[in-house]
């Protein structure tokens, strides 16, 4: 497939109000969840579509309790932009497992498990971690 870059491309702009938002939220989630066979075939994963939808579908319900418009508006934003930039094979392999399918969750450690390790863990987080 050919990169065309203004192929999915759409313009910012703001919800006028929260059904707007909502319509606009369930477009880019259709998109994603209709994409997943051609995410795997596109990146040679070797997970199956379903794992990527229930992944998309996590992360989308990460977001669930957000209910300001703006903030709203810039999800909508990165999220389409994540979407343009997947579809448009701008990203490697790892980046679409590590973004789209691993858990950013960390376990919450005591004090003295950190003092054990030998290391403050909010001190030292790896740049490419996305958090």
């Amino acid at each position: 497939m050919t990169t065309i870059p203004a192929r999915l491309a759409t313009l910012t702009r703001t919800s006028h109000n929260a059904p707007d938002a909502r319509r606009r939220l369930l477009k880019l989630y259709r998109d994603w969840y209709r994409s997943a066979p051609e995410i795997c075939t596109l990146y040679a994963l070797s997970v199956s579509p379903a794992y990527v939808r229930h992944a998309i579908r996590q992360k989308f319900e990460k977001f669930h309790e957000v209910t300001d418009p703006r903030a709203i508006d810039v999800l909508l934003l990165k999220g389409r932009q994540d979407y343009q930039e997947t579809m448009n094979c701008w990203k490697q392999t790892d980046h679409v497992l590590g973004i789209l399918l691993e858990s950013k969750e960390r376990p919450n450690k005591t004090f003295l498990q950190k003092f054990y390790e030998g290391r403050d863990e909010e001190a030292i987080r790896p740049a490419a971690s996305g958090v």
